[in-house]
């Protein structure tokens, strides 16, 4: 384990000596992990990317990507481009990733099921800002916007979320 390594563990997650509470998966922790299932997929996930909201933060670190309109993130099994982030308009089903709300704003993204994605086993799964304590994501872990802020300055692409 390195410093720069998040583990989920149940008091929050730990990340460079903290222990930040978080919220998980309304469907829990689970090793099956199926698309809409809600559940966060257990494993050792690399941190492949960041993105953000160009037009509400600074780059918040030098790796950093800006979310542009239209930018979107497939979650459809039968979608040639299935968990991969893609352009609007589709006729598939996704997630926008430049939301009216801030959820958004800040995402980390996992290697989960990622480049070679397997259909139903689950897709988008991300490290972005919660709706409010306790409140559980879709699937992601979800952090205290100022803790996320704090995470993502310190990340390099490649860390570990360890689940």
């Amino acid at each position: 384990m390195t410093p720069k390594n998040l583990v989920l563990s149940p008091r929050g997650l730990r990340v460079m000596g903290r222990t930040l509470p978080c919220v998980i998966g309304r469907g829990g922790v689970t090793e099956a992990k199926r698309e809409g299932d809600g559940a966060t997929p257990t494993g050792t996930h690399r941190i492949i990317g960041m993105l953000y909201r160009p037009d509400r933060m600074a780059r918040p670190a030098p790796w950093a990507v800006p979310i542009l309109p239209g930018d979107i993130w497939s979650d459809d099994p039968a979608d040639p481009e299935y968990n991969l982030m893609t352009r609007a308009p589709t006729s598939f089903s996704h997630e926008r990733l430049r939301r009216a709300d801030p959820l958004y704003d800040l995402v980390l993204l996992t290697d989960w099921n990622w480049p070679d994605a397997t259909p139903g086993l689950g897709s988008a799964i991300f490290l972005h800002r919660w709706r409010r304590p306790g409140y559980p994501t879709e699937g992601c872990i979800a952090l205290d916007p100022l803790h996320l802020r704090w995470v993502a300055a310190r990340l390099e692409p490649g860390s570990r979320l360890i689940v």
